[in-house]
């Protein structure tokens, strides 16, 4: 199968494709729908290919003990864990509101499916892609249940184990061959030298035939450049308004403006990695033509001399010569005309050359 597939309409991923920069809105948002929108209109501002949520169905995400769990830290939204999540849940109607808006504003739309019954509501309202938190990486009868959708997925891997990540990958493959898998660190905010970005080259060895990519905890735009520039097709970033929120998430979220240079800055890096063939490009040549050496005579050479290695030198030289790699063909050759001390040596006056 192809390394590149469509993740959304018209939009391919993998192979030359540019890098598909998904916005973790998450519940970043406080609980408030109308600053949910002003985030969805944020990532657009900056850049980002989609704006992306986390859809759960609460009680069949947690069992009841882990709602009433208590729950009283600086970023808690109520006196139990159920309390705080519900707070931070918007409903069906709801998200069919952002995803009218996402429209609207004209990026693609999409959220995490935190359980079985999260991931029904997203197929329903038709997301162009499911997104697997790192969670579930190891849920197998869930990640089986989505890849039987149908719809392109994207699947984090914090958590994980190498072993596991190759289970999860067959379990997708059997079903879905569009998908691609993340290189993640689950936790906030992540520091540089629990990144892993080797992981990448890694899932590239070993699942060649789907695109890979990274979802970021971090602090910083860095490591999410230097992501792309080992080949990440898919760049996941948490995005905020303010980091001094209340919520766990917002300390390894970008600002708007650290997501606009992100984006910026991915792009200069796909421009710079170029084709992978080395030759002189047309930028190049006017340096060429003024400090590019070739052969010249180190010698007074007569018309009619075979040329010899102690004949020959290379210089900087008006007018530009033979080149400088091609000096060893000279040797043997008979020159047609006098070339006197330290003029350069033409093509034109090398006979069979």
């Amino acid at each position: 199968m192809p390394l590149t597939f469509e993740l959304c309409p018209g939009r391919m991923i993998g192979g030359d494709h540019p890098c598909f920069v998904i916005a973790e809105i998450g519940q970043n948002h406080q609980g408030d729908i109308e600053i949910a929108k002003k985030m969805i209109k944020m990532a657009k501002d900056c850049g980002a290919d989609c704006a992306k949520f986390q859809k759960s169905e609460l009680e069949h995400k947690f069992n009841k003990r882990a709602l009433e769990r208590p729950y009283k830290t600086k970023n808690s939204w109520g006196d139990t864990y159920g309390e705080h999540k519900r707070h931070l849940e918007f409903s069906h109607e709801q998200y069919r509101e952002l995803q009218k808006y996402a429209k609207e504003v004209g990026i693609f739309f999409t959220a995490s499916g935190m359980d079985e019954m999260a991931v029904e509501f997203l197929h329903e309202i038709n997301v162009p892609f499911i997104k697997v938190a790192s969670g579930d990486t190891n849920n197998f009868p869930y990640l089986e249940m989505v890849a039987k959708k149908g719809r392109p997925m994207v699947v984090s891997t914090g958590m994980q184990s190498m072993e596991t990540i190759r289970r999860a990958y067959k379990t997708v493959k059997d079903h879905n061959h569009n998908f691609a898998i993340l290189q993640c660190t689950s936790t906030y905010p992540l520091e540089p030298q629990d990144v892993n970005l080797r992981v990448i080259a890694k899932y590239q060895k070993e699942f060649p035939d789907i695109p890979i990519g990274y979802s970021g905890h971090e602090s910083g735009i860095i490591v999410s450049v230097a992501a792309v520039a080992m080949g990440a097709k898919v760049v996941e970033r948490h995005v905020t308004l303010d980091k001094t929120w209340r919520g766990s998430d917002h300390a390894g979220s970008l600002e708007p403006s650290e997501l606009a240079e992100m984006i910026r800055s991915i792009r200069l890096v796909e421009l710079a990695l170029g084709t992978g063939i080395k030759t002189r490009l047309p930028c190049e040549e006017p340096f060429h033509r003024k400090l590019g050496k070739s052969v010249v005579a180190k010698v007074k050479i007569p018309k009619g001399t075979v040329l010899s290695p102690d004949m020959l030198a290379v210089k900087v030289a008006e007018p530009m010569g033979v080149a400088a790699e091609d000096i060893f063909q000279l040797v043997g050759k008979t020159v047609t005309k006098d070339v006197g001390e330290d003029e350069s040596i033409t093509p034109e006056v090398v006979d069979g050359l």
